[in-house]
């Protein structure tokens, strides 16, 4: 089953850092298994596996779990180190204030650090120093690490407010609707995520062997690999599955299924920002990608699987998403893309 993809913008992001010091980048993405050609397509995705593997071949070349971003090199090993400090914890506000202080041992720091008001908690991001980070990605993969790592240890995802960014929106920002599912502010005062307090109590239910296997793949999978099984947006994409080549269920069925009116389910979809004929595009998006690396389908079958009757609407379609052709897109993933 494919799984969501992510944009060209991030693997090109998260390169930036071991560039800056001379690394072989291209070398790089090619043991993480992208082409270095389909990146020269502008609206090109990778897999989640591939992005993942991509963070686990950096983090290794560059001895650094900052990427070169940082105000500092974090040696590898550090995320587990505070992992196995946070994974005896009683409850998730434990968790962020161990975090935070297993942080601040290291100077310059780099943390989120948690504020609790009445109903609201915010973990807001503390950086020290100068950070080379023209992309954003240090900060982003900072807020959902810390985020995501606090979900998988509670059991559920923790539902976010909102986000917000003291930078301008960057020209990458119409992905951040799918990264945070929540309202988005920016050139805000603050970098912060703001959820319900109520999450704080949720009990640590994870044990050291689960964090042992967790950490054989994190925090790339953090990054990569979001769980969205307690959004809308997930529990929507479960219902449609993934054979389009049979009529998709309707938007009142999927309400119906979810015990909720169609009303409802729109606002919270809207909260979400996202709806549920985008849900349905991106999902036929990334399967196309998907069929499109498995080299012996014909792309006029690929058409089909993806729930398009005439190739030539699958091939506008595909076009849309990307910029270019199926054809186009598949010799890019071979490495025969034309100058």
């Amino acid at each position: 089953m494919p799984n969501l993809t992510v944009s060209r913008h991030f693997v090109q992001a998260a390169l930036v850092g071991a560039e800056a010091q001379g690394l072989d980048t291209r070398e790089m993405l090619k043991e993480a298994g992208i082409s270095p050609d389909l990146l020269r397509i502008e609206m090109a995705r990778v897999s989640s596996d591939q992005f993942s593997r991509l963070m686990q071949v950096l983090w290794n070349r560059t001895g650094d779990e900052f990427m070169g971003l940082g105000p500092r090199r974090a040696r590898t090993g550090t995320f587990a180190t505070m992992c196995a400090l946070v994974i005896d914890c009683p409850n998730l506000e434990a968790v962020y204030r161990q975090a935070f202080q297993f942080s601040r041992l290291f100077e310059p720091m780099v943390a989120m650090e948690l504020e609790v008001g009445e109903e609201q908690a915010r973990l807001v991001l503390r950086i020290e120093g100068e950070i080379y980070d023209p992309s954003y990605f240090l900060r982003e993969s900072i807020l959902v690490i810390w985020h995501r790592l606090g979900s998988w240890l509670i059991g559920q995802p923790v539902e976010l407010d909102k986000a917000e960014f003291d930078y301008p929106r960057p020209s990458h920002g119409d992905e951040y609707r799918h990264i945070f599912h929540c309202p988005l502010e920016f050139e805000s005062g603050q970098t912060a995520l703001t959820f319900d307090k109520r999450f704080l109590s949720a009990p640590v239910i994870r044990d050291k062997p689960e964090m042992r296997q967790f950490l054989k793949t994190s925090p790339a999978d953090l990054l990569s690999r979001p769980d969205e099984s307690n959004t809308w947006t997930g529990r929507i994409r479960a219902l449609i599955g993934r054979d389009f080549s049979k009529p998709l269920p309707d938007f009142e069925w999927i309400a119906s299924e979810l015990h909720t009116s169609p009303q409802t389910l729109r606002r919270r979809l809207k909260q979400e920002n996202t709806s549920f004929q985008e849900i349905k595009d991106l999902l036929r998006r990334d399967m196309a990608i998907y069929y499109l690396g498995r080299q012996e389908l014909p792309i006029n079958d690929i058409a089909e699987k993806v729930g398009f009757t005439e190739p030539s609407t699958f091939h506008r379609a595909f076009k849309k998403w990307t910029g270019v052709t199926p054809g186009a897109y598949r010799e890019g993933e071979r490495g025969n893309l034309e100058s």
